[in-house]
């Protein structure tokens, strides 16, 4: 019965097929994370698994031609992670952190970059355009597992927020250094010439195009979604993410960054963040079926069949280069936290955090592979999806044991840290505060607002008993 299952979905109808795959990865991948949430797993981990079990090597449940008319997946689970992520950079955040976390960023990402670079180049004795590209990619975090895997344990406090912004400002560091890979790779690959300018320029022109582009969208959402309903600001802005998607697509550029930027500028120039809590609803379907489908289009058979990159097998690649970012990943956050003074927890756990390494990553690599084509495209996208599909069954969880280790978020195996009466003060007032404010924004505007000042001297007085009752 199951055999004849399998054959309808791989001969009937197109559209019944596509309802029907769709409807399997969703329930699989849902059904999965009941196993991992005991386990104490993130649930891109289960997302992973659930593509290799359902995909050809297991069950062959997906047919080909659904992954390859999915293939706009990458660029959309790519819009809506950048997007997510850009309301972390608001100005007066950055304004009093915004230095230490590129410094730290800046040196995870290159530090990652020159250790599989020398591994490739020097050591496995590949060529300079496939070790450029593929030291580029190292650098890359999965914003999407780590904010999953923050959102799914509640976590909150100074590593958070740190690596939070480094994961962002990570892959900022890149698309810029696969920009320039790429353009040197392409640069190199030409028959006969050395490297041509126009090759070098054009791609890095289009990635300042999708930028600007990134950041008027990011000035007309204010107007589109002010004085709009509910269901109308989640309609515009999805429709306006999925456009920029098809533009970045004509450009041939990633959309992240200019996503990036687009929720960077609406942030700061609206200080709305209910569309983000929105989105936040509206794009865990699409990253399931994202992550699903890499665990799909994972190739076994192109590791272990023999085949290679420049004499070398692209299992032993895949192999070092797993475990040679891990070890970039570590020493260039240990180093970055070690010169700007951050403390201990956040100095030893860090790295650990950017172990993850799926959508954005496994985007370029598609991207990397159609532009290189070829031999060297398709090894370049082999080798980093199979180590991305490696990175994402154990990356989630390092970024959890990450989390617990530096107390930001309660876990039964680690004893909560005491609060002082003092502290315990602090807490409540803030939080007090923050609740006051919240009902201030949702006051009609004439309302007028009472000054944070105010309200903290007179939470302060409550609660220390300087304010007495007139009810004798």
């Amino acid at each position: 019965m199951f055999a004849h299952f399998v054959d309808y979905l791989h001969q009937g109808s197109p559209a019944s097929t596509a309802v029907i795959t769709v409807a399997l990865m969703l329930m699989f991948g849902f059904a999965l994370t009941r196993i991992t949430k005991l386990l104490k797993l993130p649930n891109v981990t289960a997302y992973i698994i659930t593509g290799i079990l359902i995909g050809p090597y297991c069950l062959n449940l997906v047919p080909s031609f659904i992954v390859e008319s999915t293939a706009f997946l990458p660029n959309i689970a790519l819009a809506f992670i950048a997007f997510s992520t850009g309301q972390f950079f608001r100005i007066d955040a950055l304004r009093g952190n915004g230095a230490k976390v590129l410094v730290i960023t800046v040196l995870e990402a290159c530090v990652a970059s020159l250790f599989v670079f020398i591994a490739a180049y020097f050591v496995l004795g590949l060529d300079l355009a496939f070790s450029a590209v593929i030291a580029a990619l190292a650098s890359a975090t999965a914003p999407a597992s780590t904010m999953m895997t923050i959102r799914q344990t509640g976590a909150h406090g100074d590593f958070v927020n740190t690596l939070l912004q480094v994961v962002a400002l990570d892959d900022v560091v890149g698309l810029l250094a696969y920009s320039v890979a790429v353009s040197i790779a392409l640069a190199l690959s030409a028959s006969g010439s050395g490297f041509d300018f126009a090759n070098v320029a054009l791609p890095i022109i289009m990635n300042i195009a999708s930028v600007i582009i990134g950041a008027f969208l990011g000035l007309a959402m204010k107007i589109l979604l002010t004085h709009r309903s509910t269901d109308n600001r989640l309609i515009v802005s999805v429709a306006i993410l999925f456009g920029f998607c098809g533009v970045c697509e004509i450009l041939g550029v990633s959309p992240l960054l200019g996503c990036m930027l687009m929720s960077t500028v609406y942030i700061n120039i609206t200080d709305d963040d209910k569309i983000f809590k929105q989105l936040n609803y509206f794009s865990p379907p699409i990253l399931l079926l994202f992550f699903v489908r890499s665990g799909v289009c994972f190739q076994l058979g192109a590791l272990t069949g023999g085949n290679s990159q420049g004499g070398t097998s692209l299992l032993m690649i895949g192999v070092i280069y797993f475990i040679v970012r891990i070890a970039g990943k570590y020493a260039g956050a240990f180093t970055g936290c070690l010169i700007t003074g951050k403390n201990k927890l956040v100095r030893n756990y860090l790295g650990l955090a950017l172990i993850p390494q799926a959508g954005v990553a496994i985007g370029l690599a598609e991207l990397g592979a159609r532009t290189l084509g070829g031999s060297t495209g398709s090894a370049l996208h082999t080798v980093i999806l199979a180590s991305s599909v490696l990175y994402e069954l154990i990356g989630p969880a390092c970024a959890k044991i990450s989390l617990v280790l530096s107390h930001s978020c309660s876990d039964d195996a680690v004893e909560s840290p005491k609060i002082s009466a003092k502290d315990e003060d602090k807490i409540i007032i803030n939080s007090l505060i923050e609740r006051i404010r919240e009902i201030q924004r949702e006051l009609p505007e004439h309302t007028q607002a009472v000054p944070a000042e105010a309200v903290s001297n007179n939470v302060h007085r409550i609660l220390h008993g300087h304010v007495h009752s007139n009810f004798h």
